[in-house]
């Protein structure tokens, strides 16, 4: 067993999900170091957990997209006697709009953030996470099931994380390293205000609180359940998207999104 104590890394924990599943994870006793690029929300986060008589968490502000950031946060903990038990990518953004027409480089600096920070992140701590019997919690969405014209690129990161962190559960399994994918539909969070969504158009029947997601996350991610989707309804739908005709799931999604109150120029 390493001489470093055990913490919970949350990537995006400076706002919405993230936010929530580090109260959550505080909750249940777990130490944290919270990581996102606005450290005054971070520290008023690690205030807010610290008043409740847990230990500070530790803020780690960080342009996830910069290179070497999981040496960044490595070399961080490791200052402060710590190494990563769990690792919660949580951090991730999407846009509205036609690929076609929305900035190219925004769109590859999503893929940057939502694919390649994440796959970095969830295999750079593989060691640290079986010293400590710990786990990974990547945070996917419903669009990983589905094609997303309208939201094209963000639909498809969101497909990668799905299939990755289902492959890495089968993987890492014999290594006692539990994995799994959260993936809840709309969350009223500062997402859709990024995305380009209108506050409308993330309410509704298949629309859950970041409060409970986070909680069905962390439920999850201690049971060992590969995939998580909370909720029983949009569960249902996750099992029908597999079981009807691609070309009438693409049919659906392009006249939903073309109904949504949204920006579609960028």
């Amino acid at each position: 067993m390493s001489e470093l104590r055990p913490v919970t890394v949350i990537t995006g924990a400076s706002a919405g999900i993230g936010l929530a599943l580090a109260r959550v994870f505080a909750r249940h006793g777990h130490e944290l170091a919270l990581v996102a690029r606005r450290e005054e929300r971070l520290n008023a986060l690690a205030d807010e957990i610290a008043s409740t008589g847990a230990r500070r968490p530790v803020v780690i502000a960080a342009d996830l997209l910069k290179p070497g950031v999981a040496d960044l946060i490595r070399e961080l903990l490791a200052a402060q006697g710590a190494e990563p038990q769990f690792v919660v990518n949580n951090a991730g953004f999407g846009l509205v709009g036609l690929a076609s027409t929305r900035d190219r480089d925004e769109q590859l600096q999503m893929i940057d953030l939502n694919v390649r920070v994440l796959t970095e992140l969830s295999l750079a701590f593989i060691d640290s996470l079986a010293r400590h019997h710990g786990g990974l919690l990547n945070v996917g969405s419903m669009a990983g099931f589905l094609p997303g014209p309208g939201m094209a690129v963000y639909y498809a990161t969101k497909a990668y994380v799905l299939s990755f962190t289902e492959a890495l559960h089968s993987e890492l399994k014999p290594r006692g390293i539990r994995v799994s994918v959260l993936c809840p539909g709309p969350v009223p969070t500062e997402f859709g205000d990024r995305a380009g969504l209108s506050k409308r158009s993330m309410e509704g029947p298949l629309s859950q609180s970041a409060d409970y997601v986070a909680e069905a996350g962390y439920r999850g991610l201690m049971q060992g359940r590969r995939t998580i989707v909370p909720g029983a309804i949009n569960k249902l739908i996750t099992f029908f998207i597999r079981i009807i005709p691609r070309r009438l799931v693409l049919a659906f999604v392009d006249h939903r999104q073309r109904r949504r109150k949204a920006v579609w120029e960028a």
